[in-house]
């Protein structure tokens, strides 16, 4: 554990011995809210003791200074004992991590806890969101959601949309050409959340910096529009709670 700048660095201890490592970095006020944040792809932040990030491209990495300047505290959540997380993120095992992250998040602050996931991330915040309620979380947002099958077999319908009873946002850029999390599945995505209140944000915009569609820095990864999308999105998060 390591608490440096106002960052807090824990290791969340699991029932199979394994170790959940978060990273919670506060804002220099009173936060306005605290947001779990589900990074993409493997995962595998390399979140160090010290509170360095090794791999620091991902969209929630890169814009967490952006939400801290809002006022919101930011929780960043890393592999499960340096393992890629593909094809675990909706399973019941990692429902019942989540609610352990949820619960170190509202240790942190007594302000509203949100859940953010991309892209593979957002299917670890569907399935969060699945099993919380109001009293434990706000609401979720779900940016450049995973919608069709890919190299991880699943997708945020894997993660019972059904069973969300918090607000929720949908995210997805006009620009996104990742074949697994296309903008034209939004709709679809709000429609599987049948039981709640739902909201679509379209954003456009982005640059590419890699051939990989798919890649953080790109239009997927909101790279160049990271400022918009935090506004567009902290704008729908104070509307929920007025």
């Amino acid at each position: 554990m390591s608490l440096q700048s106002g960052v807090l660095v824990r290791d969340l201890p699991l029932e199979n011995g394994a170790f959940q490592r978060v990273l919670y970095a506060a804002p220099p006020q009173k936060a306005r809210g605290v947001i779990v944040m589900f990074a993409g792809g493997a995962d595998d932040l390399g979140i160090q003791t010290n509170g360095e990030i090794e791999h620091s491209d991902n969209f929630v990495v890169r814009s967490r200074a952006l939400w801290i300047a809002k006022g919101y505290g930011v929780v960043l959540v890393d592999a499960i004992g340096d393992q890629s997380m593909r094809g675990k993120r909706s399973s019941a095992a990692y429902a019942a991590v989540t609610r352990q992250i949820a619960a170190f998040a509202q240790q942190q602050s007594p302000a509203p806890v949100w859940i953010l996931g991309t892209s593979q991330g957002s299917i670890a915040a569907m399935n969060a969101a699945s099993h919380a309620s109001r009293t434990q979380i706000a609401g979720v947002i779900l940016t450049e959601s995973v919608s069709l099958p890919g190299g991880s077999h699943e997708t945020v319908f894997d993660a019972h949309p059904e069973q969300v009873h918090v607000p929720a946002l949908v995210v997805a850029n006009q620009n996104d050409r990742c074949k697994v999390a296309p903008p034209s599945m939004a709709k679809a995505i709000a429609q599987a959340l049948r039981n709640t209140q739902v909201s679509v944000l379209f954003v456009q915009g982005g640059l590419t910096h890699s051939s990989n569609a798919c890649a953080s820095l790109s239009p997927h990864g909101y790279d160049g529009i990271e400022s918009n999308v935090v506004d567009q999105i902290t704008a729908w998060m104070a509307r929920v709670t007025s």
